[in-house]
Protein backbone atom coordinates (compact mmCIF):
# COMPACT_ATOMS: atom_id res chain seq x y z
CA UNK A 1 0.00 0.00 0.00
CA UNK A 2 2.90 2.34 0.72
CA UNK A 3 4.10 1.80 -2.86
CA UNK A 4 0.67 2.71 -4.27
CA UNK A 5 0.59 5.78 -2.02
CA UNK A 6 4.03 6.86 -3.25
CA UNK A 7 3.00 6.44 -6.89
CA UNK A 8 -0.19 8.44 -6.27
CA UNK A 9 1.78 11.25 -4.59
CA UNK A 10 4.27 11.45 -7.45
CA UNK A 11 1.47 11.45 -10.03
CA UNK A 12 -0.21 14.24 -8.06
CA UNK A 13 3.00 16.25 -8.14
CA UNK A 14 3.34 15.67 -11.88
CA UNK A 15 -0.26 16.73 -12.43
CA UNK A 16 0.27 19.98 -10.52
CA UNK A 17 3.44 20.64 -12.51
CA UNK A 18 1.59 20.21 -15.82
CA UNK A 19 -1.31 22.34 -14.56
CA UNK A 20 1.15 25.10 -13.61
CA UNK A 21 1.47 26.04 -17.29
CA UNK A 22 -2.20 26.99 -17.32
CA UNK A 23 -3.18 27.73 -13.71
CA UNK A 24 -1.82 30.60 -11.60
CA UNK A 25 -2.56 28.73 -8.37
CA UNK A 26 -0.77 25.60 -9.57
CA UNK A 27 2.11 27.81 -10.69
CA UNK A 28 2.43 29.23 -7.19
CA UNK A 29 2.32 25.69 -5.75
CA UNK A 30 5.26 24.65 -7.94
CA UNK A 31 7.27 27.87 -7.66
CA UNK A 32 6.85 27.97 -3.88
CA UNK A 33 8.51 24.56 -3.51
CA UNK A 34 11.43 25.33 -5.79
CA UNK A 35 14.78 25.32 -3.94
CA UNK A 36 13.07 24.54 -0.65
CA UNK A 37 16.25 23.00 0.76
CA UNK A 38 18.19 26.20 0.12
CA UNK A 39 15.44 28.21 1.79
CA UNK A 40 15.63 26.04 4.91
CA UNK A 41 19.43 26.29 4.97
CA UNK A 42 19.03 30.07 4.93
CA UNK A 43 16.46 29.85 7.71
CA UNK A 44 18.91 27.91 9.85
CA UNK A 45 21.53 30.60 9.29
CA UNK A 46 19.13 33.16 10.79
CA UNK A 47 17.77 30.80 13.46
CA UNK A 48 20.59 28.47 14.46
CA UNK A 49 19.70 25.15 16.04
CA UNK A 50 20.56 25.29 19.74
CA UNK A 51 20.75 22.14 21.83
CA UNK A 52 17.99 22.07 24.43
CA UNK A 53 15.94 24.84 22.78
CA UNK A 54 12.51 23.95 21.42
CA UNK A 55 11.79 24.18 17.70
CA UNK A 56 8.14 23.56 16.89
CA UNK A 57 6.94 22.73 13.39
CA UNK A 58 3.27 23.57 12.74
CA UNK A 59 1.62 22.51 9.49
CA UNK A 60 -1.64 23.84 8.02
CA UNK A 61 -3.31 22.83 4.78
CA UNK A 62 -4.58 26.29 3.96
CA UNK A 63 -6.01 29.50 5.39
CA UNK A 64 -8.88 27.98 7.35
CA UNK A 65 -6.57 25.59 9.17
CA UNK A 66 -4.16 28.43 9.83
CA UNK A 67 -6.89 30.24 11.78
CA UNK A 68 -7.18 27.15 13.97
CA UNK A 69 -3.43 26.95 14.49
CA UNK A 70 -2.96 30.67 14.91
CA UNK A 71 -4.21 30.84 18.48
CA UNK A 72 -1.73 28.17 19.56
CA UNK A 73 1.14 29.90 17.74
CA UNK A 74 0.41 33.20 19.43
CA UNK A 75 -0.05 31.51 22.81
CA UNK A 76 3.36 29.84 22.45
CA UNK A 77 5.08 33.07 21.45
CA UNK A 78 3.48 34.98 24.32
CA UNK A 79 4.50 32.36 26.89
CA UNK A 80 7.92 31.44 25.50
CA UNK A 81 9.19 33.83 22.80
CA UNK A 82 12.51 31.98 22.64
CA UNK A 83 10.83 28.97 21.03
CA UNK A 84 11.44 28.81 17.28
CA UNK A 85 8.27 28.23 15.26
CA UNK A 86 8.39 27.04 11.68
CA UNK A 87 5.03 27.17 9.86
CA UNK A 88 4.28 25.29 6.65
CA UNK A 89 1.36 25.36 4.24
CA UNK A 90 0.24 22.95 1.57
CA UNK A 91 -1.90 25.38 -0.44
CA UNK A 92 -1.03 28.72 -2.03
CA UNK A 93 -4.30 30.15 -0.68
CA UNK A 94 -2.82 29.81 2.79
CA UNK A 95 0.83 30.57 2.14
CA UNK A 96 0.38 33.59 -0.13
CA UNK A 97 -1.94 35.35 2.32
CA UNK A 98 0.02 34.51 5.49
CA UNK A 99 3.63 34.42 4.26
CA UNK A 100 4.39 37.58 6.26
CA UNK A 101 2.66 36.46 9.46
CA UNK A 102 4.84 37.96 12.21
CA UNK A 103 4.45 35.33 14.94
CA UNK A 104 6.16 32.50 13.05
CA UNK A 105 9.94 32.60 12.66
CA UNK A 106 9.81 30.95 9.25
CA UNK A 107 6.99 30.25 6.79
CA UNK A 108 7.35 27.76 3.93
CA UNK A 109 5.50 25.49 1.55
CA UNK A 110 5.57 21.85 2.64
CA UNK A 111 7.53 19.77 0.11
CA UNK A 112 5.68 16.92 -1.58
CA UNK A 113 5.18 13.93 0.72
CA UNK A 114 7.90 11.57 -0.48
CA UNK A 115 10.22 9.54 1.71
CA UNK A 116 13.33 11.48 0.64
CA UNK A 117 11.64 14.87 1.06
CA UNK A 118 10.41 13.96 4.53
CA UNK A 119 13.85 12.78 5.62
CA UNK A 120 15.63 15.88 4.24
CA UNK A 121 13.00 18.23 5.67
CA UNK A 122 13.33 16.83 9.20
CA UNK A 123 17.13 16.79 8.96
CA UNK A 124 17.06 20.49 8.14
CA UNK A 125 14.29 21.63 10.47
CA UNK A 126 15.14 19.36 13.41
CA UNK A 127 11.85 20.04 15.22
CA UNK A 128 11.43 19.01 18.82
CA UNK A 129 7.66 18.72 18.26
CA UNK A 130 5.35 18.61 15.23
CA UNK A 131 1.77 19.85 15.16
CA UNK A 132 -0.66 19.17 12.31
CA UNK A 133 -3.87 21.20 12.13
CA UNK A 134 -7.23 19.48 11.58
CA UNK A 135 -6.97 17.40 8.39
CA UNK A 136 -3.38 17.12 7.20
CA UNK A 137 -2.19 13.51 7.41
CA UNK A 138 0.91 12.80 5.29
CA UNK A 139 2.23 9.28 5.62
CA UNK A 140 5.93 9.82 4.88
CA UNK A 141 6.21 12.82 7.19
CA UNK A 142 4.39 11.03 10.01
CA UNK A 143 6.51 7.89 9.53
CA UNK A 144 9.72 9.93 9.52
CA UNK A 145 8.67 11.74 12.70
CA UNK A 146 7.89 8.44 14.41
CA UNK A 147 11.22 6.95 13.33
CA UNK A 148 13.08 10.01 14.63
CA UNK A 149 11.10 9.85 17.90
CA UNK A 150 9.83 13.39 17.42
CA UNK A 151 6.42 13.78 19.13
CA UNK A 152 3.59 14.63 16.75
CA UNK A 153 -0.01 15.66 17.41
CA UNK A 154 -3.02 16.86 15.47
CA UNK A 155 -5.21 19.67 16.83
CA UNK A 156 -8.79 20.79 16.15
CA UNK A 157 -9.45 17.53 14.33
CA UNK A 158 -12.95 16.32 13.65
CA UNK A 159 -13.91 12.88 12.39
CA UNK A 160 -17.05 11.59 10.67
CA UNK A 161 -18.24 8.04 9.95
CA UNK A 162 -18.04 8.58 6.18
CA UNK A 163 -14.28 9.22 6.26
CA UNK A 164 -11.93 6.60 4.85
CA UNK A 165 -10.39 5.87 8.27
CA UNK A 166 -13.58 4.08 9.29
CA UNK A 167 -14.17 2.06 6.13
CA UNK A 168 -13.27 -1.66 5.82
CA UNK A 169 -10.68 -0.74 3.17
CA UNK A 170 -9.17 2.11 5.21
CA UNK A 171 -6.43 0.17 6.97
CA UNK A 172 -3.54 2.15 5.46
CA UNK A 173 -5.17 5.44 6.41
CA UNK A 174 -5.83 4.20 9.94
CA UNK A 175 -2.12 3.43 10.15
CA UNK A 176 -1.40 7.12 9.54
CA UNK A 177 -3.47 8.09 12.58
CA UNK A 178 -1.58 5.54 14.70
CA UNK A 179 1.69 7.27 13.86
CA UNK A 180 0.51 10.33 15.81
CA UNK A 181 1.30 10.51 19.51
CA UNK A 182 -1.93 12.29 20.41
CA UNK A 183 -5.07 13.65 18.76
CA UNK A 184 -6.92 16.72 20.01
CA UNK A 185 -10.46 16.62 18.63
CA UNK A 186 -13.44 18.94 18.57
CA UNK A 187 -16.21 16.67 19.85
CA UNK A 188 -17.15 13.48 21.69
CA UNK A 189 -18.34 11.86 18.46
CA UNK A 190 -14.76 11.98 17.16
CA UNK A 191 -13.48 10.36 20.36
CA UNK A 192 -16.02 7.55 19.98
CA UNK A 193 -15.15 6.97 16.32
CA UNK A 194 -11.44 6.82 17.04
CA UNK A 195 -12.03 4.42 19.93
CA UNK A 196 -13.91 2.13 17.54
CA UNK A 197 -10.67 1.65 15.57
CA UNK A 198 -8.49 1.30 18.64
CA UNK A 199 -7.09 4.84 18.84
CA UNK A 200 -7.32 5.98 22.45
CA UNK A 201 -4.70 8.72 22.82
CA UNK A 202 -7.36 11.35 22.24
CA UNK A 203 -8.49 14.49 24.09
CA UNK A 204 -11.52 16.66 23.47
CA UNK A 205 -10.20 20.22 23.25
CA UNK A 206 -12.79 21.80 20.96
CA UNK A 207 -12.00 24.13 18.10
CA UNK A 208 -9.02 26.38 18.83
CA UNK A 209 -10.57 29.05 16.59
CA UNK A 210 -12.98 29.77 19.42
CA UNK A 211 -10.13 31.03 21.61
CA UNK A 212 -9.09 33.29 18.75
CA UNK A 213 -12.48 34.74 17.84
CA UNK A 214 -13.29 35.35 21.51
CA UNK A 215 -10.55 37.99 21.45
CA UNK A 216 -11.94 39.91 18.47
CA UNK A 217 -14.52 42.12 20.26
CA UNK A 218 -11.89 43.25 22.77
CA UNK A 219 -9.41 44.15 20.03
CA UNK A 220 -11.53 47.20 19.34
CA UNK A 221 -11.10 47.39 15.58
CA UNK A 222 -13.61 49.98 14.35
CA UNK A 223 -14.43 51.52 10.97
CA UNK A 224 -15.83 55.06 11.35
CA UNK A 225 -17.26 55.16 7.82
CA UNK A 226 -19.16 51.92 8.43
CA UNK A 227 -20.44 53.25 11.74
CA UNK A 228 -21.69 56.38 9.99
CA UNK A 229 -23.33 54.29 7.27
CA UNK A 230 -25.19 52.13 9.77
CA UNK A 231 -26.04 54.94 12.17
CA UNK A 232 -28.80 53.94 14.55
CA UNK A 233 -30.32 51.42 12.13
CA UNK A 234 -30.39 47.68 12.83
CA UNK A 235 -28.12 45.89 10.37
CA UNK A 236 -27.88 42.52 8.65
CA UNK A 237 -24.25 41.55 7.99
CA UNK A 238 -23.71 39.11 5.10
CA UNK A 239 -20.33 37.36 5.34
CA UNK A 240 -18.49 35.50 2.56
CA UNK A 241 -21.46 35.27 0.21
CA UNK A 242 -21.43 33.55 -3.16
CA UNK A 243 -23.69 34.14 -6.15
CA UNK A 244 -26.29 31.57 -5.04
CA UNK A 245 -26.53 33.23 -1.63
CA UNK A 246 -26.91 36.66 -3.17
CA UNK A 247 -29.79 35.58 -5.41
CA UNK A 248 -31.67 34.15 -2.43
CA UNK A 249 -30.87 37.19 -0.31
CA UNK A 250 -32.24 39.62 -2.88
CA UNK A 251 -35.50 37.69 -3.17
CA UNK A 252 -35.82 36.75 0.50
CA UNK A 253 -35.12 40.20 1.89
CA UNK A 254 -37.54 41.97 -0.44
CA UNK A 255 -40.58 41.64 1.79
CA UNK A 256 -39.18 40.42 5.11
CA UNK A 257 -36.54 42.96 6.11
CA UNK A 258 -38.05 46.27 7.31
CA UNK A 259 -37.07 49.37 5.36
CA UNK A 260 -35.19 50.87 8.32
CA UNK A 261 -32.64 48.02 8.28
CA UNK A 262 -29.23 48.42 6.66
CA UNK A 263 -27.26 45.62 4.99
CA UNK A 264 -23.49 45.12 4.90
CA UNK A 265 -22.47 42.60 2.24
CA UNK A 266 -18.93 41.19 2.17
CA UNK A 267 -18.72 38.74 -0.77
CA UNK A 268 -16.20 35.93 -0.90
CA UNK A 269 -15.25 36.92 -4.45
CA UNK A 270 -14.29 40.59 -4.79
CA UNK A 271 -13.36 40.44 -8.47
CA UNK A 272 -14.70 43.33 -10.50
CA UNK A 273 -17.18 41.22 -12.54
CA UNK A 274 -18.72 39.83 -9.37
CA UNK A 275 -18.94 43.25 -7.71
CA UNK A 276 -20.66 44.62 -10.83
CA UNK A 277 -23.16 41.72 -10.78
CA UNK A 278 -24.03 42.50 -7.16
CA UNK A 279 -24.44 46.20 -7.96
CA UNK A 280 -26.72 45.35 -10.86
CA UNK A 281 -28.89 43.20 -8.58
CA UNK A 282 -29.20 46.00 -6.01
CA UNK A 283 -29.21 48.94 -8.40
CA UNK A 284 -30.20 52.20 -6.76
CA UNK A 285 -29.69 50.85 -3.23
CA UNK A 286 -25.99 50.04 -3.04
CA UNK A 287 -22.66 51.76 -2.52
CA UNK A 288 -19.15 50.33 -2.36
CA UNK A 289 -17.09 50.83 0.77
CA UNK A 290 -14.30 52.36 -1.34
CA UNK A 291 -16.73 55.04 -2.57
CA UNK A 292 -18.06 56.15 0.81
CA UNK A 293 -17.01 59.69 1.58
CA UNK A 294 -15.17 60.52 4.78
CA UNK A 295 -18.36 61.01 6.75
CA UNK A 296 -19.55 57.54 5.78
CA UNK A 297 -23.03 58.93 5.29
CA UNK A 298 -25.17 57.43 2.55
CA UNK A 299 -28.80 57.20 1.56
CA UNK A 300 -28.14 53.73 0.20
CA UNK A 301 -29.39 50.67 1.99
CA UNK A 302 -26.59 48.24 1.21
CA UNK A 303 -22.86 48.70 1.77
CA UNK A 304 -20.74 46.47 -0.49
CA UNK A 305 -17.35 45.61 0.99
CA UNK A 306 -14.89 45.58 -1.89
CA UNK A 307 -11.74 44.55 -0.02
CA UNK A 308 -10.43 41.68 2.11
CA UNK A 309 -9.63 41.86 5.80
CA UNK A 310 -12.53 43.78 7.35
CA UNK A 311 -15.18 41.12 7.76
CA UNK A 312 -14.42 39.69 11.19
CA UNK A 313 -14.73 43.14 12.76
CA UNK A 314 -17.75 44.23 10.72
CA UNK A 315 -20.02 41.98 12.75
CA UNK A 316 -19.84 44.49 15.61
CA UNK A 317 -22.19 46.71 13.57
CA UNK A 318 -24.74 43.96 13.01
CA UNK A 319 -27.79 42.55 14.69
CA UNK A 320 -28.18 39.39 12.58
CA UNK A 321 -25.64 37.63 10.34
CA UNK A 322 -26.05 35.60 7.19
CA UNK A 323 -23.08 33.33 6.41
CA UNK A 324 -22.47 32.35 2.80
CA UNK A 325 -21.29 29.14 1.18
CA UNK A 326 -24.17 26.94 2.27
CA UNK A 327 -25.44 26.54 -1.30
CA UNK A 328 -21.99 25.50 -2.53
CA UNK A 329 -19.10 23.59 -0.98
CA UNK A 330 -20.04 24.47 2.59
CA UNK A 331 -20.62 27.40 4.91
CA UNK A 332 -17.92 29.82 5.93
CA UNK A 333 -17.02 31.06 9.41
CA UNK A 334 -19.97 31.22 11.84
CA UNK A 335 -17.77 31.78 14.90
CA UNK A 336 -16.86 35.38 14.08
CA UNK A 337 -20.45 36.71 14.13
CA UNK A 338 -21.54 34.77 17.20
CA UNK A 339 -18.66 36.17 19.25
CA UNK A 340 -20.52 39.48 18.90
CA UNK A 341 -23.77 37.78 19.91
CA UNK A 342 -25.33 37.73 16.44
CA UNK A 343 -27.76 34.93 15.58
CA UNK A 344 -26.57 33.32 12.33
CA UNK A 345 -28.46 32.15 9.25
CA UNK A 346 -26.87 29.85 6.68
CA UNK A 347 -27.66 27.53 3.79
CA UNK A 348 -28.20 23.75 3.82
CA UNK A 349 -24.59 22.55 3.46
CA UNK A 350 -23.39 22.85 7.05
CA UNK A 351 -23.00 19.20 8.10
CA UNK A 352 -19.19 19.23 8.16
CA UNK A 353 -19.11 22.06 10.68
CA UNK A 354 -19.57 21.09 14.32
CA UNK A 355 -20.22 24.64 15.48
CA UNK A 356 -23.06 25.04 12.98
CA UNK A 357 -24.70 21.81 14.10
CA UNK A 358 -24.44 22.84 17.74
CA UNK A 359 -25.80 26.32 17.04
CA UNK A 360 -28.83 24.78 15.36
CA UNK A 361 -29.42 22.52 18.37
CA UNK A 362 -29.01 25.33 20.87
CA UNK A 363 -31.06 27.93 19.01
CA UNK A 364 -28.34 30.39 18.05
CA UNK A 365 -28.27 29.34 14.39
CA UNK A 366 -30.86 28.83 11.65
CA UNK A 367 -30.57 27.02 8.34
CA UNK A 368 -32.54 27.86 5.20
CA UNK A 369 -32.80 26.27 1.77
CA UNK A 370 -34.84 28.87 -0.13
CA UNK A 371 -35.73 32.54 -0.27
CA UNK A 372 -39.09 31.76 1.33
CA UNK A 373 -37.38 30.09 4.29
CA UNK A 374 -35.03 33.05 4.63
CA UNK A 375 -38.05 35.37 4.84
CA UNK A 376 -39.69 33.16 7.46
CA UNK A 377 -36.52 33.02 9.56
CA UNK A 378 -36.03 36.78 9.46
CA UNK A 379 -39.63 37.37 10.44
CA UNK A 380 -39.11 35.02 13.37
CA UNK A 381 -35.96 36.84 14.48
CA UNK A 382 -37.72 40.21 14.29
CA UNK A 383 -39.76 39.13 17.30
CA UNK A 384 -37.98 40.65 20.31
CA UNK A 385 -38.11 37.63 22.63
CA UNK A 386 -37.03 35.18 19.92
CA UNK A 387 -34.19 37.44 18.89
CA UNK A 388 -32.87 37.97 22.42
CA UNK A 389 -32.92 34.26 23.15
CA UNK A 390 -31.11 33.43 19.88
CA UNK A 391 -28.49 36.13 20.50
CA UNK A 392 -27.84 34.85 24.03
CA UNK A 393 -27.45 31.28 22.81
CA UNK A 394 -25.13 32.32 19.99
CA UNK A 395 -22.77 34.10 22.38
CA UNK A 396 -23.08 31.28 24.93
CA UNK A 397 -21.53 28.88 22.43
CA UNK A 398 -18.35 30.98 22.49
CA UNK A 399 -18.38 31.39 26.27
CA UNK A 400 -18.86 27.67 26.90
CA UNK A 401 -16.28 26.33 24.44
CA UNK A 402 -13.12 28.28 25.15
CA UNK A 403 -9.93 26.83 26.61
CA UNK A 404 -8.80 24.33 23.98
CA UNK A 405 -5.51 26.15 23.40
CA UNK A 406 -4.56 25.84 27.06
CA UNK A 407 -5.32 22.10 27.06
CA UNK A 408 -3.01 21.57 24.09
CA UNK A 409 -0.30 23.79 25.57
CA UNK A 410 -0.37 21.81 28.82
CA UNK A 411 0.13 18.56 26.91
CA UNK A 412 3.03 20.13 24.99
CA UNK A 413 4.47 21.32 28.34
CA UNK A 414 4.54 24.95 27.28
Amino acid sequence: MVLLYTIAIRLYGLGIFLASFFSEKAGLWVKGRKDWESSLHAFNQEHPIVSGQKRIWIHCASLGEFEQGRTLIEYIKAKAPEITILLTFFSPSGYEIRKNYPHADGIFYLPLDTRSNARKFLDLVQPTQAIFVKYEFWYQYLAALKKAKIPSVVISAIFRPDQVFFKPYGGFFRSMLRLLDHLFVQDQASIDLLASIGILEVTKAGDTRIDRVAQIPAEGKHFPKVQQFVGESPCLVVGSSWGADEIILKEGLANSLPSNWKIILAPHDISEPHLLAIEKRWVGQIIRYSKLDESGGSDNRLLLIDNIGMLQSLYRYGKIAYIGGGFGAGIHNTLEPITFGLPVIFGPKFQKFEEAKQLLKQGGGFTISSAAELSETLELLLETHTYQLAAERARAYIDNNQGGTQKIAQYLKL
